[in-house]
Order: structure tokens, then C-alpha cells, then sequence
């Protein structure tokens, strides 16, 4: 355990941890069930024309960008949870420092304190956009 975080503060995140997965999962969950729902009006639908067909694209793009940032979210928080049962949960996987106990609340799957996660985020934008 990272010396910055005693086992209350663990437990407390990783309950947090926890309810967050089994959020995403919901999520995850009532967006398959609504885009089985649109397919299902789109198939029954009679008449079609381009505009339609690029409508149901349209949300096909956004249903799986959801399941996608939810499955990104998810596989985050298994890393986290790893890390909590590996004892370096709390320490910045750069630098070795501890994570601010703040950042932990607002973010609890960060991997690295606020200097090196802003550095990575500089260097690695192009790649993977902003998480902070």
C-alpha cells in the first residue's frame, strides 16, 4: 500500500471504484438494449431513403463511441484495482511520488500524479485526447 494512503482511504476508493464499474456496466447495458431498439424500428420501418440510412449510421457511430469510452473507463478501473492489490496503488507509475488524495477522489483510477499526467498529456494529445 503507497505509504501516502492508509487502508481506510483504500477501502473508501476502492468502493468508489466499484460503484463507478457497476455503473458503467448499467450504461453499457441500456445502450446495447437501445440500439437493439432502433434496429429493430429501422428494420420495421417501410420507407427508407439516404438520409435515413445515414441517420442510423449516425447512431450506430455514437452507440459504439459510448460502449467505447465505458469499456476505456472500465478497463482503467481493473488497472486501478490491480494496482490496490499490488500495493503501488496511490503512487504515480512515472515519477514514484504518492498521488494527491484529492486527485484520487476526483479521478480514483489515476495512475499518475498532476505534474506527470499534464506532461503526459502534453507529449501524447494527438494520441489520446485529454483524461485529466
Amino acid at each position: 500500500m503507497s505509504h501516502s494512503l492508509n487502508a481506510h482511504q483504500i477501502g473508501q476508493l476502492r468502493s468508489t471504484l466499484r460503484a463507478r464499474a457497476a455503473q458503467l456496466r448499467e450504461e453499457i447495458r441500456q445502450t446495447l438494449l437501445k440500439s437493439d431498439q432502433e434496429q429493430y424500428t429501422m428494420i420495421a420501418d417501410q420507407v427508407r431513403d439516404l438520409e435515413d440510412d445515414s441517420f442510423a449510421d449516425l447512431m450506430v457511430d455514437v452507440n459504439l463511441a459510448e460502449i467505447d469510452r465505458d469499456l476505456q473507463e472500465l478497463r482503467l478501473i481493473d488497472v486501478a484495482m490491480l494496482r490496490m492489490g499490488d500495493g503501488s496503488y496511490g503512487s504515480c507509475e512515472e515519477c514514484g511520488q504518492p498521488i494527491d488524495i484529492e486527485r484520487l477522489h476526483a479521478t480514483p483510477f489515476a495512475s499518475r500524479c498532476f505534474e506527470c499526467q499534464s506532461s503526459f498529456e502534453r507529449t501524447h494529445y494527438q494520441e489520446t485526447g485529454h483524461t485529466l
